[in-house]
This record gives C-alpha cells, sequence and structure tokens, in this order.
C-alpha cells in the first residue's frame, strides 16, 4: 500500500535543516505496509527531568505519518499533506538510548489518511501509542 519508490536516502535528506533533522530522527526502514524511524533519547529529546519530552513522540509520530501521506501523493508537485489531528498516549518512559516508531496506515482516501504510529524503547516495550490524521490539499 505505501509507494516504495522513494529511498531512505531521500527521506533522510529531506530530514536536513528541519525539526526532524534537529532531533536526530532517522528513517530506517520503508515496506510497502509501513514505515520506521528512530530517535535518540538525549538533550535534544529529553524534559527537565531527565525522561523522553511526550512533545518529541509526538514530534515523532507526526513527521512520520507526514512523509508517510507524503509518500501516498499521486501529484507531490500540486498536492501537500498537512497534519489536521493528533493523539498520543504516552504509556511508558525512556530514559537514554534510542526509540523506535513505526507508521501504519488505517485509512488511504483521497482527501484523508489516518495513520498508526507506535513507538517502542531499546527493548520493544511500548512507550507511546499515536493516531495522526492528514487532510490532502492543493499547493497554493
Amino acid at each position: 500500500m505505501i509507494k516504495t519508490s522513494y529511498t531512505l536516502e531521500e527521506l533522510n535528506e529531506r530530514s536536513k535543516g528541519n525539526m526532524v533533522g534537529f532531533l536526530g530522527i532517522e528513517f530506517t526502514e520503508i515496506t510497502d505496509t509501513y514505515i520506521a524511524a528512530k530517535m535518540p533519547v538525549d538533550e535534544r529529546t529529553k524534559q527537565p527531568m531527565g525522561l523522553l519530552h511526550g512533545g518529541a513522540s509526538v514530534v515523532l509520530a507526526e513527521s512520520l505519518g507526514s512523509i508517510a501521506s507524503w509518500m501516498m501523493l499521486e501529484n507531490p508537485e500540486k498536492q501537500a499533506a498537512v497534519g489536521i489531528e493528533i493523539n498520543a498516549n504516552h504509556l511508558r518512559s525512556a530514559r537514554g538510548g534510542f526509540v523506535y516508531a513505526k507508521c501504519y496506515p488505517l485509512k488511504i482516501g483521497r482527501t484523508v489518511h489516518v495513520w498508526d504510529i507506535k513507538i517502542s524503547d531499546d527493548k520493544g516495550d511500548l512507550v507511546c501509542a499515536s493516531r495522526l490524521t492528514t487532510a490532502i490539499i492543493e499547493k497554493r
């Protein structure tokens, strides 16, 4: 279902010079059913108590879902995918290492995409469960 004509190199190149790159998010896998990325749990992504910041988890989830929607566009020159709703349940803390996210499509429509994003820690324990809705719009 996910277009796999994009490479990890292309996705990671798009991340330079924006929040995705600043937080150290790296795309790690593209399949026809999901895309995956990892993010370090370090001084860029922790809150003052030394735990992974919930906002950093949301950035990871929205970045993955937005890129996944972009990968699904029929005409990326004339269309854009924009987030219109995201929720996140923070289920477990992380203090170091990396967190790993996988993004699966729940609904791919002509004008709306819905994504399920699960974020796990180095042990494979679920840290955050998120759902993102994107709207497909015409660029101006």
